[in-house]
């Protein structure tokens, strides 16, 4: 139960819900107004938004339906053709566990996803806000989804001092209170549509707010400061080499990394370890094949959850018929845009060959070459 002095500014979910039925986003996930929400869509949805914005996961979610219209064609799908739509999304971890939860319902619940958000806790994959928000947004079950955006809401509304993660199941149980017995599929979405378009991070639209009145943050003038959070120590830097081979036939040499682990299932030119102290004047004596190695100027950096990584990419030309290592493979590069590549290593590439030929660009959506600095997780 709410402390009395959070009683005393418990905000009504029913104005809430008359402001998301005026200012609701149209989300190509989202049922209209009066449609029934289709619990693939829902899901596949929810994964893909984990530690992702909305315009990121747009053309992927488009993309994935055009691939795998139902769950039993994503659960009959190749693993390969999973991680290459998946591609550039990161957080690797999650196409894993979405074509494993696919096989699942398809294999023990005849491809009809659970309806309870304890049934859907069993499921790989599905944490607690994935369940709680199939559950309250598929199946209208009375379920708190609580995400990035729901936390920063309640964090100023009941002005939560304690700081996250440490304040999550505070958050949580503030959250449960609030979730009304009709329409919690609506209340779901509508704290996620507040957070991601007035209760945002930075300069919230407090005004424009539902939930101005009772915002105990807000009446101190202290919105911005929510939520608090402890300081996250910064990983510590990683080097390595990146090795770009180019054979006369217009391949490339590429291998596919183990399936579990960092980036695991994805598809990369061969690097050598990424260690703290590597010594990128030694880089050559890890290279896949003899070749005469060129070591290009600069460096591609890329910064994982974990940590930031620096690769020197070293570049050489081979002879056709040139074998590929054990475990690596040669792939056309006017192919290249079709293998399951980290954003991480489409830099490495695009450092080393630019555009495609023909105009192709090796990171999607542009023409250019990649920017050496950028943020992914490969878990």
């Amino acid at each position: 139960m709410l402390t009395p002095a959070l009683s005393a500014t418990k905000p009504d979910p029913q104005d809430l819900l008359v402001w998301y039925d005026r200012h609701r986003r149209d989300l190509p996930w989202r049922a209209k107004p009066g449609e029934t929400a289709n619990p693939y869509r829902v899901w596949l949805s929810e994964i893909m938004l984990q530690q992702t914005t909305v315009a990121a996961v747009k053309p992927y979610f488009l993309n994935f339906l055009e691939r795998f219209a139902t769950v039993e064609a994503l659960a009959e799908a190749p693993s390969e053709a999973v991680m290459h739509a998946w591609a550039g999304l990161g957080y690797y971890s999650r196409a894993r566990n979405l074509h494993a939860c696919a096989k699942t319902v398809v294999e023990k619940h005849g491809g009809r996803f659970p309806s309870t958000e304890a049934e859907l806790l069993k499921l790989p994959g599905i944490g607690a806000y994935t369940a709680a928000a199939v559950a309250a947004i598929a199946f209208n079950e009375k379920a708190a989804a609580v995400d990035g955006n729901v936390e920063r809401v309640m964090s100023r509304v009941f002005m939560v001092e304690e700081p996250l993660p440490k304040a999550k199941p505070l958050i949580r149980s503030l959250t449960e209170e609030l979730v009304p017995e009709d329409r919690p599929g609506d209340f779901a979405q509508a704290v996620m549509d507040l957070g991601a378009t007035i209760c945002t991070p930075k300069r919230p639209a407090c005004a424009l707010c539902p939930w101005m009145r009772p915002c105990r943050a807000r009446s101190e003038g202290l919105q911005e400061t929510f939520p608090k959070k402890q300081k996250k120590e910064a990983g510590q830097l990683r080097k390595g080499a990146a090795f770009v081979v180019l054979r006369a036939d217009d391949t490339i040499l590429l291998r596919t990394r183990p399936p579990t682990g960092l980036l695991g299932g994805m598809v990369e030119p061969p690097t050598s370890a990424w260690e703290p102290d590597y010594q990128p004047s030694r880089a050559v004596l890890d290279a896949p094949i003899e070749a005469r190695w060129q070591r290009l100027p600069g460096t591609v950096r890329h910064v994982f959850t974990h940590f930031p990584l620096e690769l020197t990419v070293l570049f050489a030309k081979v002879a056709k018929g040139t074998p590929a290592p054990d475990e690596m493979r040669w792939t056309p590069r006017l192919q290249l845009h079709e293998e399951a590549l980290p954003g991480a290593m489409k830099k490495v590439l695009a450092h080393a060959l630019g555009e495609l030929p023909g105009g192709k660009a090796l990171i999607a959506g542009t023409g250019k070459k990649a920017n050496p600095a950028g943020n992914e997780s490969g878990s």
